[in-house]
């Protein structure tokens, strides 16, 4: 893969108030799993909601498209979505990149 390869997606959820914080405890160990299990992963930071809200988002980073559909094939993944099928009221994907320039 040549440098400025990366591919970076950004995910929203709605969740259940009464579900939030099963929803966040899985969102932190798919984060946590996959910055630590996944070569391919560079980044994943879970966003959590201010003021009471209740909508959660992802910024993820990955080497390429391909380390990404890698990462929907890991356990964590696969434990998060088993949650997120309970807990999630709506998912936005908002946007899929190719992050170009200087980014390590």
């Amino acid at each position: 893969m040549a440098d400025g390869q990366r591919f970076v997606i950004w995910v929203e959820f709605d969740v259940k108030p009464e579900a939030i914080e099963k929803f966040h405890a899985a969102a932190l160990d798919d984060s946590t799993c996959s910055v630590r299990d996944e070569a391919g992963c560079l980044q994943f930071d879970v966003l959590t909601p201010t003021a009471g809200g209740n909508t959660f988002a992802f910024y993820e980073v990955y080497k390429s498209r391909d380390a990404f559909a890698a990462h929907m094939e890991m356990p964590h993944f696969k434990r998060f979505g088993s949650v997120a099928d309970e807990t999630v009221t709506d998912k936005r994907v908002k946007e899929l990149f190719r992050l170009q320039g200087a980014a390590k």
